[in-house]
């Protein structure tokens, strides 16, 4: 069974409004391949490697997070922009990337998909566009949170303890936004979190972190942010009768 180019964007659009966000780059279609299409294959970013994996799989449309549009970058297409580009192409692949529209779905987005991984359930949001999760927890302390959050991603995380007696105190509340979210940390302290989860950490936050008596915890850009994508679009092929493979390139950040 196939679909037209089309149905297929306003499927995707329909579930994730995109309008809704002000974003550092395009959301939606941002390469156009053949007018219809059987088979999808999900990732996180539309690199040279997803490229040639999607190639490999016959697929006819690649469903990325990060895709290879951002606001600011370098307009020419040379190097590795040429590269990718001309894959997608010659191979009549259409792209499609969401950012921080997959990051808010409040079911199917990075976000929820994380909590759902790490057995958390959201009771707030907090930060713009309410990106950012929270929700009770329990865990005796935010060495142990740290301990199941490097378990269930399957790799090594970073763990800040704040200073002092609040070390060791149980872990009653989380709050978690994907990817490199560290400039939510305040948000997230005032959102009440014991512990604050997400990608990456910069060096004001080990600060905060110690100061302020939250913990903090940075897992990885791309382990935090790769169920996401795989969700929606498992969700829109089986809804549209599509073929779907999610394609894991592994990325250490």
């Amino acid at each position: 069974m196939s679909i037209s180019r089309t149905k297929l964007l306003q499927a995707f659009d329909s579930l994730l409004q995109p309008e809704r966000f002000k974003d550092y780059g395009p959301n939606g279609l941002q390469v156009e391949g053949k007018a219809e299409i059987s088979r999808i294959v999900s990732g996180v970013t539309a690199s040279r490697a997803l490229i040639d994996a999607a190639i490999a799989a016959q697929a006819d449309a690649i469903f990325v997070h990060h895709g290879l549009f951002w606001r600011g970058q370098d307009g020419r297409v040379t190097g590795w922009m040429k590269q990718r580009l001309q894959l997608l192409l010659a191979h009549d692949i259409n792209l499609f990337a969401y950012h921080l529209p997959l990051d808010a779905h409040p079911e199917l987005g990075n976000n929820a998909q994380l909590g759902r991984v790490l057995g958390l359930v959201a009771d707030a949001r907090f930060g713009e566009n309410d990106l950012g999760f929270a929700g009770p927890a329990a865990f005796a302390d935010g060495q142990a949170l740290a301990d199941h959050v490097a378990q269930a991603l399957g790799r090594p995380v970073t763990w800040v303890p704040p200073e002092g007696a609040a070390a060791q105190r149980p872990v009653c509340r989380v709050a978690w936004c994907t990817g490199g979210a560290q400039g939510y940390f305040e948000a997230a302290i005032a959102a009440g979190a014991d512990v604050f989860i997400t990608g990456e950490i910069s060096e004001p936050q080990a600060h905060l972190a110690r100061e302020m008596g939250v913990g903090f915890i940075a897992a990885g850009h791309h382990a935090t942010e790769r169920y996401g994508a795989p969700a929606v679009a498992a969700q829109v092929a089986g809804r549209l009768g599509l073929g779907h493979q999610f394609i894991e390139i592994d990325n250490p950040a």
